[in-house]
């Protein structure tokens, strides 16, 4: 009987060190074998995943043994937390466990897309000296809107106004006047996305987030603006973004989520020919540092609700 099944990569040393005293398979590929995965979990009371592995009715209806789900990272949406919390299954994410990593890449992605500057390598390299094609934007000055605030959208506006920019959020489930504002000034989402230069999002999939920057609202925002989505894939419209990059609406965009992934080649295809364009695959909370706290949080998570520590 295996006691935690493990079906996407994991810290290795996380493993040893916390969960040594259980029998754990440790399978990254059975994120891809799902008739696998499922044959074994009938006797199975732990389950480890990351956003791929999809633990739905059907996951749900062959483990009857299954007691606690660990989330390495944040997002939930590839969980039925209804049907879990409907059979006592506990679900432990690694909550603020791999914030600074997504900080930096919002950021990071941010300074690069705006000063446009670090594709020159081999231009250099080959006798050019282009300085006149490559004179970027500034962060310092600019306005930032945080679509979603958080705790890392506010830990972006910390770094954002470090930085010297401006910083506006939109989020309506935190009431005006709330502390957690502090000197961000609360906007409505349509009056962010029109005045903001760069605009960033920080959202859980949802309901209430499912396509929230639609092509209309992408039309709307401001001429030349960056658009970072460092959160969820299927909170924008992908091939809207695409032609906004295109028709020089959208000055830069840099996504790290998509609405399928891995995502298939021809749905790929809509970004092809699009200029100031940042593509990465999921990437934006995972460093070697974030990794290793994140596997660490979930696996101690999980050794204690075995040993009923709940």
């Amino acid at each position: 009987m295996a006691a935690i099944v493990i079906t996407e990569f994991m810290d290795e040393d996380a493993i040893k060190r916390v969960l040594a005293g259980f029998n754990v398979v440790y399978d990254q590929s059975l994120v891809d074998r799902r008739s696998e995965l499922l044959a074994l979990l009938g006797d199975t009371p732990a389950l480890i995943v990351r956003n791929r592995t999809q633990v739905n009715a059907e996951l749900l209806a062959r483990a009857p043994k299954l007691q606690a789900v660990g989330r390495l990272g944040v997002g939930l949406d590839n969980i039925d937390l209804a049907a879990c919390k409907a059979r006592g299954i506990a679900v432990y994410p690694a909550t603020g466990a791999n914030d600074i990593a997504v900080v930096e890449y919002a950021i990071g992605a941010m300074l690069s897309l705006l000063r446009g500057a670090f594709a020159a390598t081999q231009a250099v390299i080959a006798g050019e000296w282009p300085r006149t094609k490559l004179l970027g934007h500034e962060a310092a000055g600019k306005q930032l809107g945080i679509v979603g605030f958080g705790a890392i959208g506010r830990k972006v506006a910390a770094a954002a106004g470090a930085l010297g920019m401006r910083v506006v959020a939109h989020d309506p489930y935190i009431p005006p006047g709330d502390k957690a504002w502090g000197k961000v000034a609360a906007l409505d989402l349509d009056s962010l996305l029109r005045d903001s230069d760069v605009v960033t999002l920080h959202v859980p999939l949802t309901a209430d987030t499912k396509n929230l920057l639609d092509r209309d609202r992408i039309a709307r925002m401001k001429h030349g603006a960056i658009l970072i989505n460092v959160s969820r894939g299927g909170v924008l419209d992908e091939a809207a973004v695409a032609d906004a990059l295109r028709s020089g609406a959208l000055g830069g965009a840099a996504l790290d989520v998509f609405e399928e992934e891995p995502l298939p080649k021809e749905r790929g295809q809509v970004f092809s020919g699009c200029p100031h364009l940042i593509l990465t695959p999921h990437i934006g909370g995972l460093t070697v540092e974030a990794n290793a706290r994140v596997s660490l949080m979930v696996a101690e998570k999980i050794r204690d609700h075995l040993a009923g520590g709940r």
